[in-house]
């Protein structure tokens, strides 16, 4: 028979798995905050153009490599990636390690809270840079 854990131990187990999960909710507010970190290369929303980067209105569901008038490294034009959440954090985490020879030279993100906050802000605009409706 197995032991009882105390109620209070119990409680406290609860506590802290339900605080993790809470902990990584995506806040397209904080988003934004995050975001300041990609505008030196990147826009988004309204009027966006390319820059160092290509803009990123309608990121998700997006082929890699294909905004126009942008002129992509082969290896990103060649990496078959269609942006959906998974690949994007998989990517700011480190982008030269997912796509070797791309251009881009950020460091990547470590904060899985940002990556998470960076998602649901890029995430929620249109191809036309518009917020989505919900």
């Amino acid at each position: 028979m197995m032991p009882r854990l105390p109620t209070v131990m119990v409680a406290a187990l609860i506590a802290v798995s339900t605080g993790a999960g809470a902990a990584l909710a995506q806040d397209p507010a904080k988003g934004a905050i995050v975001f300041k970190k990609c505008m030196p290369c990147h826009n988004i929303g309204p009027g966006a153009t390319n820059k160092v980067g290509p803009e990123l209105d309608g990121l998700d569901g997006r082929h890699s490599g294909s905004v126009p008038n942008y002129s992509y490294s082969d290896a990103n034009k060649k990496s078959g990636i269609v942006w959906n959440e998974a690949n994007f954090k998989r990517y700011i985490k480190g982008p030269r390690a997912m796509v070797p020879g791309t251009k881009m030279t950020f460091p990547g993100l470590s904060n899985p809270q940002q990556i998470n906050d960076l998602w649901a802000y890029v995430s929620q605009f249109d191809a036309q840079g518009n917020i989505k409706k919900k």
